[in-house]
């Protein structure tokens, strides 16, 4: 979402005649766009602020913090960073080109919610030349127990079909060849025509000329069999699915208001895999939310062996001010307790994933290259069906193609191939 809201600020920013920069020190505005899912992203965006608060002393540079953190903070963004110039809510930030020709030497904090802006008739700007994102909802209604997401994005608001087909021929016309939906919750996504979100794949899949089609994020309970049905009969729909669990125990996700039992979950795991045995599956995993005993926490462990996810994202649980869990619940699990938790749900989680990459090998998997390996750019780096990053030694000039590659070696987190 965050990748989605820059390219649209971005687009903003050039239609008012700004000009991207390769370093802070050469901006005359640096904007950091900022999540508060957890309080480590948190902390490392106060700590970026504190790095460019220098900046200011040198020149007349604007330093912007705008999205979920500013949203959270507000006013007090400016007590701990005096250099900032402004804070941004997460539906005022495509105000800043606006903001800008106004300025008039103030410091300006705007977090007022409730008012739909222009945000949705910007075309996006792929973060990627090849692969890009496309809003479809923003906010979420869930009201998760532990998340502050709900509080910060507020309600549910869908786009229509029309203006998300709009954008995926603006993406394909740049040379996008891959798109992901975003929304805090795509799974729930309707329009009043009757249009649903595996209505809405469907459209997109057979109106627009992409070729590649994937989506985050899914709730569980929200994940219909005609959804599912997708990922057998939509071929441009990529193999991958990310699917949050949370826990492993029926008592913690009853307490997290995730409205799922586990046996609900892992029968629509089944169903996934029945009608896409191939398909890749990821997941988010909290370990130490409140009240938590060690055999609630082996539950999550169990999970993880029954369903082998692909790969997850683990976390120990972070107390969000302004959540139902930090009203109601007391965050009793010491944190060396979490710590240990979470490093023994990551070991176990290392295993399965090289294990799930081990089955990769000897096979042939259609690889979007959209750059090259971070460490050696001799080196190609892709995309398979499932989202697992390939690594590809080869002379030929493979950017922006979607080539054949067999799979030779593997670890936890990356495929090796050769491009055929």
């Amino acid at each position: 979402m965050n990748l989605a809201d820059s390219g649209i600020l971005s687009a903003a920013m050039e239609k008012s005649g700004y000009k991207s920069v390769a370093e802070p020190e050469e901006a005359g505005v640096i904007i950091l766009n900022t999540c508060s899912v957890r309080e480590n992203a948190e902390e490392r965006a106060l700590g970026r602020l504190a790095e460019l608060a220098h900046l200011k002393k040198k020149s007349e540079t604007y330093i912007c913090v705008v999205g979920c953190m500013a949203q959270r903070m507000g006013e007090s963004l400016l007590q701990r960073v005096p250099a900032i110039d402004f804070v941004l809510g997460t539906e005022r930030l495509f105000e800043l080109p606006a903001l800008l020709d106004a300025k008039n030497g103030e410091p300006v904090v705007d977090t007022t919610m409730g008012k739909d802006l222009a945000w949705a008739e910007l075309p996006p700007v792929p973060d990627n030349p090849y692969m890009g994102q496309i809003i479809i909802t923003r906010g979420c209604n869930n009201f998760c127990a532990y998340c502050i997401v709900p509080y910060l994005r507020g309600r549910e608001r869908h786009r229509s079909p029309e203006a998300i087909i709009a954008d995926v021929n603006h993406l394909v016309s740049l040379g996008v060849l891959e798109i992901m939906l975003v929304g805090q919750n795509v799974n729930s996504y309707r329009w009043r025509d009757g249009v649903r979100f595996p209505e809405l794949l469907s459209l997109v899949a057979r109106e627009t000329d992409i070729r590649r089609i994937r989506f985050i994020t899914s709730h569980p309970k929200d994940l219909s069999d005609d959804l599912i049905a997708r990922f057998g009969d939509e071929p441009k729909l990529m193999a991958n699915l990310h699917l949050p669990l949370q826990s492993g125990s029926d008592r913690i996700l009853k307490h997290m208001l995730r409205s799922y039992t586990y046996a609900q979950f892992r029968n629509r795991v089944e169903l996934l895999r029945q009608v896409c045995p191939d398909i890749a599956l990821t997941t988010d995993l909290i370990v130490g939310y409140p009240t938590e005993t060690e055999e609630e926490f082996e539950m999550t462990l169990a999970a993880a062996r029954d369903i082998r996810f692909d790969s997850a994202f683990m976390f120990h649980y972070s107390e969000r001010e302004g959540t139902l869990a930090a009203r109601s619940q007391v965050d009793d699990i010491p944190e060396e307790v979490k710590l240990r938790r979470l490093q023994t749900l990551i070991n176990l989680q290392k295993g399965i994933s090289y294990s799930a990459n081990q089955r990769e090998v000897g096979k042939v998997h259609q690889v979007l290259i959209d750059g090259t390996s971070r460490r050696d750019d001799r080196i190609w780096k892709g995309k398979t069906e499932g989202n697992k990053t390939v690594l590809i030694r080869d002379d030929r000039d493979l950017l922006g193609r979607i080539v054949p590659v067999r799979v030779t070696l593997a670890d936890s987190w990356t495929l090796h191939g050769e491009a055929l």
